[in-house]
């Protein structure tokens, strides 16, 4: 989806008051002569020609009969002016709104394909700023502000560097444009539960098959569950938020791609929607920095922490110093490997390449 350059839009039209001068012509009238057979007065006619008058349903059945051709003849060549000339007005609001394009990842979402790829020269920015409209479902910089920019204060977010608005509000879109397409039933909490619970077990499974199950189960107790493309400035790997009242979103990201990343955030996400406020978007990263401290995050952390590896096994952890080791702990709490790394990596029990192999990498589907 490549597009090199903008295309042509002359700044001029014809609107049909031409057609009607040539006719004058041709029959060697006046302005003042047309005036008088269709009723008008000259003023409105010279505004006709000029194009500052429109030509109504009435005025069309009147020129039909004094010049000829049909109403809807007339009709179709007004409203093809007025969408001409309402095509350069939108060029010429464009042109003042490409300043915009600086608080966006533009050129990622150009390189995933979401919008078209164009260089990032003035004669295409109208039209990328047309694209990223398109993309946010809003009118102007200023509807998006007030959509997404304003969302900033319903952010929960676990990291300082996520202060990117425009990147986040980018990636959260493309997570939102997925929930809108796909029409569940409304949330339901005891459901939702069981399908966390039942998707521990899906952590032995291999991507393919574990992941259509799991969007289905969440799908099936109103939640969406979908993997967006990393959006790098947001610092971004998963959030959780309510698209309406009835309505939740899980989005991931694969950041880190591994999986125990995927699945420590996975039901991280999930403990926000089942313990806390519909209100809040809660943005989380899994690593690179200090922590913000929050009750909501802390909570999240300490439930899927205990869902995974309970608080019985802790003591069992520093004597994990093989794979064999790791694989036999992993299989008798009914886990895959990868986590039990992660976790005993996290928790400085070994050094951060340590057994690296036994975690497996994801990728988008």
């Amino acid at each position: 989806m490549i597009e090199l350059a903008r295309p042509f839009t002359p700044d001029w039209i014809s609107p049909p008051g031409d057609t009607i001068a040539d006719l004058l012509e041709e029959r060697d009238w006046t302005q003042a002569q047309l005036a008088d057979r269709l009723g008008y007065t000259t003023k409105h006619i010279s505004q006709l020609i000029n194009g500052k008058a429109p030509i109504s349903e009435e005025t069309a059945l009147k020129l039909e009969l004094v010049l000829g051709s049909t109403a809807g003849f007339w009709l179709n060549r007004e409203a093809y002016y007025r969408a001409q000339l309402a095509k350069i007005e939108e060029e010429e609001r464009l042109e003042t709104w490409t300043s915009w394009l600086d608080e966006l990842p533009v050129k990622e979402l150009m390189q995933q394909e979401v919008i078209v790829k164009r260089r990032m020269v003035d004669n295409n920015k109208p039209g990328i700023v047309r694209d990223l409209l398109h993309f946010f479902g809003v009118a102007s910089p200023e509807e998006w502000q007030s959509c997404y920019a304003s969302m900033e204060y319903a952010f929960r977010r676990t990291r300082e560097a996520q202060s990117d608005v425009g990147a986040i509000a980018t990636w959260l879109r493309r997570g939102e444009i997925e929930a809108e397409r796909l029409d569940c039933p409304k949330y339901n909490k005891s459901q939702f539960k069981e399908v966390v619970r039942e998707s521990r077990t899906f952590t032995v499974l291999e991507q393919q098959e574990f992941e259509p199950k799991l969007k289905r189960l969440c799908w099936e107790a109103g939640v969406v569950f979908v993997i967006v493309p990393f959006i790098s400035r947001a610092h971004v790997s998963g959030m959780a938020r309510w698209i309406n009242p009835h309505k939740a979103l899980i989005q991931l990201s694969l950041y880190g791609k591994t999986n125990d990343r995927f699945w420590f955030t996975f039901f991280h996400e999930a403990a926000h929607i089942l313990l806390h406020d519909k209100n809040d978007i809660f943005l989380d990263e899994w690593d690179g920095g200090e922590k913000l401290s929050s009750k909501q995050e802390e909570e999240a952390d300490q439930w899927a922490r205990e869902f995974l590896i309970p608080s019985k096994y802790d003591a069992e952890l520093p004597d994990l110093k093989s794979k064999p080791a790791v694989v036999e702990f992993a299989q008798r709490l009914g886990i895959h490997p990868g986590i039990v790394v992660g976790r005993l990596q996290h928790d400085g029990l070994i050094e951060p390449m340590r057994m690296n192999s036994l975690k497996v990498s994801f990728r988008l589907q």
